[in-house]
């Protein structure tokens, strides 16, 4: 099983940035695949980031490629969300997830999530 704590959202003026952070519990963190998804109030959660357990490939929505850089490192158990160039419609609770299967990478079918971590841009 694993736990996942978000931290570093905010409230930031449209063109800056944030980096989110996402710490899981356990030792087997590095066999999880993880990703990042969003939810605007009134709207569904989407998809915005994943990564796989080795780090070697990554995914992007189209509204955020170019300006999101999702990483991960192993040793200290956590995966962040580098956010540049933001905009108001990237405001949204922004929540991590892990699963072990490569098959859930862009969808919401994740086994464990965390609690969410609120992010506002202001125009």
């Amino acid at each position: 099983q694993v736990q996942l704590v978000e931290s570093g959202g905010g409230l930031v003026q449209a063109g800056g940035s944030l980096r989110l952070s996402c710490a899981a519990s356990g030792r087997t963190f590095s066999s999880y695949n993880m990703g990042w998804f969003r939810q605007a109030p009134g709207k569904e959660r989407e998809f915005v980031a994943a990564i796989i357990w080795s780090g070697g490939s990554t995914y992007y929505a189209d509204s955020v490629k170019g300006r999101f850089t999702i990483s991960r490192d192993n040793a200290k158990n956590t995966v962040y969300l580098q956010m540049n160039s933001l905009k108001p419609e990237d405001t949204a609770v922004y929540y991590c997830a892990a699963d072990r299967h490569l098959s859930v990478l862009t969808t919401t079918k994740y086994a464990y999530w965390g609690q969410g971590t609120q992010v506002t841009v202001s125009s």
